[in-house]
């Protein structure tokens, strides 16, 4: 089954060039089935290249859903242009009164910051406890699972002596979750973050489970017992090529970041990477979708509590 998103979006374009299965709001209307309802926030400054990347897993679902795109209305975007924000974004006081099967947060590139100096850090943490009753189930993602962790729980992040940068391998703490159905004994995901969060600290926490981590990355994924939150510090949702932007970035602006771990054929930049993540990516998001959302979320949504 395919995504649903607004006609114009640019995702819609580059997806049908990939050859995934697209349902534009036109053709979604004739059909007579209830498609989930997923509310993207999207915290991170080149909004369309993430909007891209999330549209593109979740349509390699067998589900149909619905996609809202939301942005922070305390923050002025810099990067995405404002007719396309204005034309595809609502912000939380458009959805506020409506409930959703799932929602995403995002990452976003503040992790240097305490909580408390982002400039949106009160209507985030509005938004977060607004999902406790008007979402089925949350996925938090890199920055976005600190927030989550650090918001619901006062579980602080703690900053790296060094940048993590690179693909990892990772394992199951908890093989039985329907989350890593399927999952290897050991996969792959990138990462880009500069803090982490105490395994610890989580573990001291009756209500929170980790699923999985890497020996390298530390702590990967923590759920919320019975899965209405999942806080996910990788990005198994990023393209083959994001971290080698991110990269030449970094290096045209003279920042000491190093070269990428595992990511280039014998470390060199000159050589196209090597993705290792797509399919455990693809399996996160279809397993979160069908099992933690489809398969539990009721029908008439205003049942939701």
């Amino acid at each position: 089954m395919p995504i649903k998103i607004p006609n114009d979006l640019p995702a819609v374009q580059t997806l049908a060039d990939e050859n995934i299965f697209v349902m534009t709001e036109t053709r979604a209307i004739t059909q007579d089935i209830r498609p989930l309802k997923i509310l993207l926030l999207n915290l991170m400054p080149k909004k369309i290249e993430t909007e891209t990347q999330i549209s593109r897993i979740l349509g390699n679902t067998p589900l149909q859903i619905e996609l809202t795109l939301i942005r922070m209305k305390s923050h002025m975007s810099l990067n995405t242009a404002q007719d396309h924000l204005l034309a595809f974004y609502s912000t939380f006081d458009d959805v506020r009164k409506e409930k959703f099967d799932g929602m995403i947060i995002t990452g976003a590139p503040v992790e240097l910051k305490e909580f408390e100096e982002v400039d949106y850090w009160e209507e985030l943490c509005e938004i977060m406890e607004w999902s406790k009753t008007h979402v089925h189930s949350t996925l938090h993602i890199c920055w976005g699972a600190q927030a989550g962790l650090y918001y619901h729980f006062g579980i602080k992040k703690k900053l790296m002596e060094k940048k993590l940068f690179g693909v990892y391998p990772h394992r199951a703490d908890y093989a039985l979750s329907m989350l890593l159905r399927g999952f290897d004994d050991v996969f792959y995901v990138p990462h880009s973050r500069y803090t982490y969060v105490e395994r610890s600290d989580i573990e001291a926490i009756p209500e929170l489970k980790i699923l999985a981590s890497s020996e390298k990355a530390g702590v990967h994924i923590v759920s919320t017992v019975g899965g209405r939150q999942f806080f996910v510090m990788g990005h198994a949702e990023y393209d083959p090529l994001t971290l080698d932007a991110e990269y030449r970035r970094d290096a045209a602006a003279g920042l000491d970041t190093a070269i990428p771990e595992n990511y280039y054929p014998d470390d060199n930049p000159d050589n196209p990477p090597i993705v290792n993540w797509r399919s455990h990516g693809s399996l996160l998001y279809t397993n979160w979708l069908n099992y933690f959302v489809y398969q539990s979320t009721p029908y008439d949504l205003e049942t939701l509590g």
